[in-house]
């Protein structure tokens, strides 16, 4: 009996240090931060399933995200609300350490920050259920009403869509902007605009969420890599990073992503 309780221990530890091994030894905390001390995220939080509010809680996948890394780093995540169209500007003035908002990594932004990427996502359009004004894709929007939120790089897919359209001698789309996501997507609802146009997470979570109502038009259109952006060159950026592949090599990122119905667009 004591001779098997012995193998048995053995066995565990032996499990123990490989999944240990596999995941990696925990990242040091970033340069210029104390272990123990708290990891700032600037957010916005108007973007489910990724990031909104429960009350005055932040909540979603980006949320869970934030709190892994952080621990990673034996830190603990704080959460700033920032307005997207300003957040950049916010992390440049030092107001947090890092964005986390489902952030896509563009060649704009790269100019700016420094991304850690997390998942790979396109854009989506939502509209009526039947689908009335029949969208299929972002050159059949000609002519209609489409909201967006203000500073995404679905604003700026649609300005270059107009461009198109122009040259086409087409009608152009009527951009909707909007400072929430969630006052775009309740713009749809309303009726005030022909379709909303998000990321595919927030679109396909008011699909799920609307009872047959909407439904998905087009999706993974543009797809990119999102990340959490720092500031440029600051020792945070690799830290994260590394964090980053650490949860991916020991199940909490794929877990996270299954949570919140986010697992096709996992990076690894």
């Amino acid at each position: 009996m004591h001779v098997r309780i012995k193998v048995t221990l053995a066995a565990a530890a032996a499990a123990a240090l490989a999944a240990a091994v596999a995941a990696g030894a925990p990242a040091a905390p970033p340069q210029g931060v104390a272990k123990g001390g708290t990891l700032v995220f600037c957010t916005d939080p108007t973007y489910p399933p990724e990031e909104s509010l429960q009350g005055s809680k932040p909540v979603g996948s980006d949320i869970d995200i934030g709190a892994a890394v952080a621990e990673r780093l034996g830190l603990k995540a704080e959460w700033r609300s920032v307005g997207f169209d300003g957040i950049i500007a916010a992390l440049l003035a030092k107001k947090c350490d890092a964005i986390l908002a489902g952030m896509t990594d563009t060649p704009e932004r790269r100019k700016q920050v420094d991304f850690a990427h997390y998942m790979v996502v396109g854009m989506s359009l939502m509209v009526k259920h039947g689908n009335p004004h029949h969208v299929t894709g972002l050159a059949s929007l000609s002519g209609l009403r489409v909201a967006v939120e203000v500073g995404t790089t679905e604003k700026d897919a649609l300005t270059a869509e107009n461009k198109l359209l122009a040259k086409q001698h087409r009608k152009l789309v009527v951009i909707k902007l909007f400072a929430k996501d969630t006052d775009a997507a309740a713009a749809l609802v309303t009726g005030k605009v022909d379709a909303y146009f998000a990321d595919d997470p927030p679109v396909g979570y008011y699909v799920k969420k609307s009872g047959g109502r909407f439904e998905v038009a087009a999706d993974k259109i543009q797809s990119a890599p999102i990340g959490i952006a720092t500031r440029k060159h600051d020792p945070l950026g690799p830290a994260v990073e590394k964090a980053i592949s650490q949860l991916y090599a020991n199940g909490t990122m794929k877990a996270i992503l299954a949570k919140w119905g986010l697992s096709s667009f996992a990076i690894r």
